[in-house]
């Protein structure tokens, strides 16, 4: 059987202004890879609720999980739960469950839960509760949709609290050849080792170091014999 499959929304006018550099989508990438899920696509959406509900009602169509990072805070334009809870067509408001984490988490620092800090608790119907260890306030899981905070540490932990509720597949094994060549020189045989290894990852990432022209091939996939043949073939061809 195949792997799961996953995608990523990340949600925010910072990102698209080029404010705030994504660093989510990296480490989301190597924790699904060790998990056995397939990362097979990741958009990026501005704070807008109709391009969020678009976006969350296509890709949970495709893929067996979406990950959102970003929209879930006490602001104005904090908007991804409610346009998660219309992507479904449900009803969203404050939960008593959600509520009771925020209020023990204010209460211990001496603040106020005020009326911003309460959005953190709207819920959609039927959502199950992301634990967050580092400021408490919740994300979900609605269906097949996990909806995160877009703060890194607080991605991480959330995304530490989801991938064990999963089931994954085969890791992702990758092995690298750096090669002191162009990629025209070393494009055809690239193209021979990827027809005898059709179920194989090949990738060319080339590269000028010291003014020296390189690329670095890397070999995936989820069997580690096809992976060490295809790149001993390799090898041996470009020594040749």
């Amino acid at each position: 059987m195949s792997n799961p499959t996953a995608a990523m929304l990340v949600i925010g006018d910072e990102i698209l202004s080029g404010r705030t550099r994504d660093s989510n989508m990296y480490h989301l990438a190597g924790e699904l890879t060790r998990r056995g899920i397939d990362f097979r696509e990741a958009r990026v959406v501005a704070d807008d609720h109709g391009a969020i509900v678009e976006a969350v009602q296509a890709l949970a169509a495709r893929w067996d999980h979406v990950f959102t990072s970003g929209g879930i805070g006490p602001t104005h334009d904090d908007i991804t739960a409610e346009a998660v809870a219309a992507a479904f067509g449900l009803p969203i408001d404050v939960r008593d469950d959600a509520r009771a984490i925020l209020q023990a988490h204010y209460d211990r620092q001496g603040l106020e839960l005020n009326e911003a800090r309460l959005r953190m608790a709207r819920i959609p119907e039927g959502a199950t509760l992301i634990d967050n260890p580092i400021s408490a306030a919740p994300g979900f899981t609605l269906e097949n949709v996990h909806v995160m905070a877009g703060v890194p540490t607080i991605f991480e932990a959330m995304v530490a609290s989801v991938l064990p509720t999963l089931v994954g597949g085969a890791p992702l094994l990758s092995q690298t050849l750096t090669v002191e060549r162009g990629e025209g020189d070393v494009a055809a045989l690239l193209e021979e080792i990827a027809s005898a290894y059709p179920d194989l990852s090949v990738g060319s990432y080339p590269f000028i170091q010291g003014g020296v022209h390189g690329v670095r091939v890397v070999v995936r996939g989820t069997d580690k014999a096809q992976v060490d043949a295809a790149v001993t073939r390799l090898a041996g061809m470009l020594e040749a």
